[in-house]
């Protein structure tokens, strides 16, 4: 089994990031295998299979806006992934802004697709983002 080298966790972390910022679930989801567990948050049944990780993406693609993600820190064990971040987003339905920081396991296969993800984030409310209009006009 190839081991996975830094510029590897690095790529992925690159288009996670796309993704991300871009709202685009068919980003983040081609980058898991077919039958992934995706675990985003410690006390949480995992998701199974890339229907129900694109669910999950298609929620956060519509529910948010104004997106920023930054890997911090990242490390490589074999083909295990494992990264320090923060983002920050905006709420499309109310315009609260989110700051959110965690750390991410990404278990890869040989394809490089992910088969295991598991997250530890931690959210907090930072007040109104003045640059978001919530729909009908509202600022």
């Amino acid at each position: 089994m190839a081991e996975l080298t830094h510029g590897d966790a690095q790529d992925l972390l690159a288009a996670w990031k796309r993704g991300w910022e871009t709202r685009n679930p068919d980003l983040i989801v081609d980058l898991f295998d077919k039958d992934a567990d995706y675990r985003p948050a410690p006390f949480v049944e995992p998701l199974v299979g890339v229907n129900a990780i694109r669910r999950l993406w298609n929620e956060i693609a519509a529910g948010q806006t104004n997106v920023d993600f930054d890997a911090e820190n990242i490390w490589v064990a074999g083909r295990t992934v494992l990264v320090s971040w923060h983002a920050a987003y905006t709420i499309a339905a109310s315009g609260e802004r989110v700051r959110v920081y965690g750390f991410t396991t990404m278990e890869l296969n040989e394809q490089g697709l992910v088969t295991r993800l598991r997250q530890w984030p931690v959210e907090r409310m930072v007040g109104r983002d003045a640059t978001h209009k919530i729909d009908g006009g509202e600022q």
